[in-house]
């Protein structure tokens, strides 16, 4: 039988997923990010719980993530019993030199980004791929259906090129978790993450955005197993 969440191995995710796992302590509140970086942390923190007795519990941020940490044997609890988490783990679509990321490709960047505020410790896992000097890559943003049409517009207003996510497998949009629409908004080069997220965040329908400012460190995974660990 098929694993349901097998992807094709990566050397470089696998490295940076194991190293993140090796970063949670025994009796730990971890937030689990949703991605394919992120699916390796938790299988090893599912290993981890069987073979090392580890005492943790999770917040998971997707409906992905929560079905792998349940085969995993990760213990999950929700913000709502823990708010408060000692350290969250995530991948990202790219960051800067900075340590500003952009998050989202997986639609989950509302819940990502609640989790990671809630935590110590924010540590982003991530290939060689995703540094860059400056971010250039689209912005995600969860809108409410109801206001998709006054987003579109504001963010034309920014100099943004919105674009509506479609769902790959059906016809229409993709949906979040939350039940609402994602436009991916491509602006170049972003110089000045924190001025471009200030306005996004005041444009009314948009529930949030996906230009990550807290991020702690960043761990990246190299083809030969090591990892390279960046903090400000």
């Amino acid at each position: 039988m098929t694993d349901r969440n097998q992807t094709k191995e990566s050397p470089e995710k696998k490295a940076a997923g194991l190293y993140a796992a090796s970063l949670v302590k025994d009796g730990d509140a971890v937030g689990l990010g949703t991605g394919s970086t992120v699916a390796y942390t938790i299988k090893e923190l599912g290993r981890r719980v069987r073979e090392e007795n580890l005492n943790i519990v999770g917040v998971v941020t997707s409906y992905q993530s929560e079905m792998i940490a349940i085969e995993a044997g990760v213990p999950l609890t929700s913000l709502a019993e823990t708010p408060k988490l000692d350290i969250a783990i995530d991948g990202a679509d790219q960051f800067d030199s900075n340590l500003f990321a952009i998050k989202g490709g997986g639609a989950a960047h509302t819940r990502e980004k609640i989790v990671s505020m809630s935590a110590d410790r924010f540590v982003v896992v991530s290939d060689p791929g995703k540094k860059s000097e400056i971010l250039t890559v689209a912005v995600p943003i969860e809108v409410m259906p109801f206001g998709r049409e006054l987003v579109t517009k504001s963010l034309k207003d920014l100099g943004g090129e919105p674009v509506l996510r479609a769902a790959a497998k059906k016809d229409g949009p993709v949906i979040t978790d939350n039940g609402n629409f994602v436009i991916d908004c491509t602006f170049g080069e972003i110089k000045t993450p924190q001025e471009l997220a200030a306005k996004i965040s005041q444009i009314p329908g948009v529930v949030e955005h996906g230009i990550f400012m807290n991020v702690d460190e960043v761990v990246i995974g190299k083809t030969d197993g090591t990892i390279e660990i960046i903090k400000l």
